[in-house]
């Protein structure tokens, strides 16, 4: 299909939960002014893990804080996993925002969920097996399999709201939430639903997965002592990245159908690319090679010149190696064609959250896209990436004037060499 043909893609609807606070204007009010949701882990628990930091979602009654309580019973709890919690929290924020409950037959078949996750939680399968070893299969919960299910968080939220149309679940690492994204896109351009809703959730923050990047030595481990510092972009003493837990959702809607329904749309979703390294386990190819030729097809499915991207809200995840290839395939594809290009990692603010982490950021993308504002990259002082490239640094900054319209990139990169970038925009009719 072309790209003058096909249905035009639309954001009518945004869920957050992140260790910046729980909902949208909490989490970008706290983004944009520069403040860092990185905290200390409970020393007892990892005094015998080298990292010590992670990203939790503040919990509690006050405003911007999770009271879990308040949204599901006891009950409840008992067969739902707390990604799938966080999950159907923000896909109710995202949904409310949109307006979007669809009660009638025809309407909800032409609404589906596409929500991935990275990973489950280790340390539930842990102690069952431990129960089932120690005191036997009565000790093995009912909910045990149900929970830890990839596609549960999807068929939560498709359960709750009714929703009948495509019920899909992606797990691609670090990926996840922007494949998700990008998925959903293409479901309503082919014509198989009208809206979507769409995100990653992640809630692995434990000491079984902490351990186990550690021993990868993949985490931070130089700011234990300082966990607002450990996540740093691009800056030269990046150690590795910072873990985190959340939810970062989207309504995804056909274009029409949201201006006929007199939607309020936020954004545009330009274009969707896929790339894979085809070269290391865990480690990008130094040259950037695999988000090269990601970013690249993302502007050449949505017919857009490298010219007119104004913003890239890159992966960037505080890691040696893939802060530098990234940076090198961004040098790459503009290769000095556009001198006013802004860059900058959110992962400074809030971590990296695995599969929740290209949703969150494509979510931050888009008020980016709105506001005219571009977030910052905490802790970024001395870059040693050696690309010559305007990162936005501690302070956010505006939109560089000499573009006509707003329009990103935003990149998400995974163990095993999976890549996906999705170009976003301000919406012109």
């Amino acid at each position: 299909m072309s790209s003058l043909s096909r249905s035009r893609v639309v954001v009518t609807g945004l869920g957050l939960i992140t260790c910046l606070g729980v909902g949208v204007d909490k989490t970008w009010k706290n983004l944009i002014s520069g403040q860092c949701g990185i905290t200390q882990l409970p020393t007892k628990e990892y005094e015998k893990i080298p990292c010590k930091v992670a990203g939790v979602v503040p919990c509690g009654a006050k405003d911007g804080e999770l009271n879990i309580a308040k949204h599901f019973t006891p009950t409840e709890l008992r067969g739902l996993p707390l990604s799938s919690a966080y999950a159907m929290i923000a896909a109710e924020e995202a949904l409310n925002m949109a307006k979007w409950k669809p009660d009638q037959e025809e309407e909800r078949i032409r609404t589906g969920v596409a929500i991935g996750m990275g990973m489950v939680s280790l340390e539930e399968i842990a102690d069952v097996g431990e129960a089932l070893r120690g005191r036997g299969y009565n000790r093995v919960s009912p909910h045990f399999i149900p929970r830890i299910l990839v596609n549960m968080a999807a068929g939560h939220v498709s359960i709750k709201h009714g929703l009948k149309g495509p019920n899909h679940a992606v797990s691609t690492a670090c990926t996840t939430g922007l494949h998700a994204i990008g998925d959903a896109y293409s479901f309503i351009q082919r014509g198989v639903a009208d809206v979507m809703v769409a995100g990653g959730t992640e809630a692995s923050v434990s000491p079984l997965s902490i351990a186990g990047f550690s021993r990868m030595r993949a985490l931070s481990t130089n700011f234990n002592n300082n966990p607002q510092e450990a996540s740093r972009p691009f800056d030269k003493d990046r150690d590795g990245f910072v873990m985190s837990e959340g939810c970062g959702v989207v309504v995804l809607e056909e274009m029409n159908h949201a201006i006929n329904r007199g939607a309020n749309i936020i954004a545009e979703i330009q274009g969707y690319g896929l790339s894979g390294d085809a070269h290391h386990i865990t480690s990008p190819s130094e040259d950037g090679d695999g988000a090269y030729r990601c970013m690249q097809t993302a502007l050449k499915d949505g017919n857009i010149d490298i010219k007119d991207i104004g913003y890239v809200n890159a992966h960037a995840t505080s890691t040696p190696i893939g802060d530098a290839a990234e940076s090198r395939a961004i040098e790459k594809l503009f290769n000095n064609e556009n001198k006013h290009l802004l860059v900058s990692s959110t992962k400074g603010a809030v971590g990296h959250l695995l599969g929740a982490a290209g949703s969150v950021e494509a979510v931050f993308t888009v008020l980016a896209c709105q506001s005219g504002q571009i977030p910052p990259t905490n802790n970024l002082k001395t870059s040693d990436t050696g690309c010559d490239l305007n990162y936005v640094a501690i302070n956010s900054v505006p939109w560089s004037a000499q573009f006509n319209r707003k329009i990103a990139l935003t990149n998400s990169f995974g163990f095993g060499g999976t890549n996906g970038s999705l170009c976003i925009s301000d919406f012109i009719q």
